[in-house]
């Protein structure tokens, strides 16, 4: 804030010289406070419109880094989700070919199943024309 010397008290009398010196010197001196304070607010102002321009920089360069690596997640997630149906079909794969192993080996267990009954009821019918016991039997009774 600039400092404002009141003007001397009127003189009754005729101004002098060093009356108007000294106003003058008042003037020049406000003058000059007035300058350095257009002054002042300018170079605030410079200093005000650079660290905006310098804030929105960032914050732009901040958005763009935020953008890339979200693209990149984004990528990630797909190629996880893409791998994740691969690795779920290969498997829904081999529980088929489980499942089938499995079905082609109670297939041959029902089938020696079904030749190990013939062949005892063949061998039952032989036993029987010839009146024979079978030894295995025989074994099992502790005969």
């Amino acid at each position: 804030m600039a400092l404002v010397a009141k003007a001397p008290a009127e003189k009754k009398g005729p101004k002098t010289s060093l009356d108007r010196d000294v106003a003058l010197a008042e003037v020049e001196k406000e003058k000059t406070l007035s300058f350095i304070k257009a002054w002042e607010e300018t170079e605030k102002s410079k200093a005000e419109n650079k660290a905006q321009k310098e804030l929105s920089a960032i914050t732009a360069w901040e958005n763009s880094k935020k953008a890339d690596i979200e693209a990149k997640l984004k990528q990630i997630e797909e190629k996880f989700d893409k791998k994740k149906a691969e690795y779920g079909e290969k498997m829904k794969n081999k529980v088929g070919l489980v499942h089938k192993q499995a079905e082609e080996k109670r297939a041959m267990v029902e089938a020696k199943k079904g030749e190990d009954k013939l062949k005892a009821e063949e061998l039952a019918a032989k036993y029987r024309a010839t009146g024979t016991v079978p030894k295995k039997l025989l074994g099992c009774f502790g005969g």
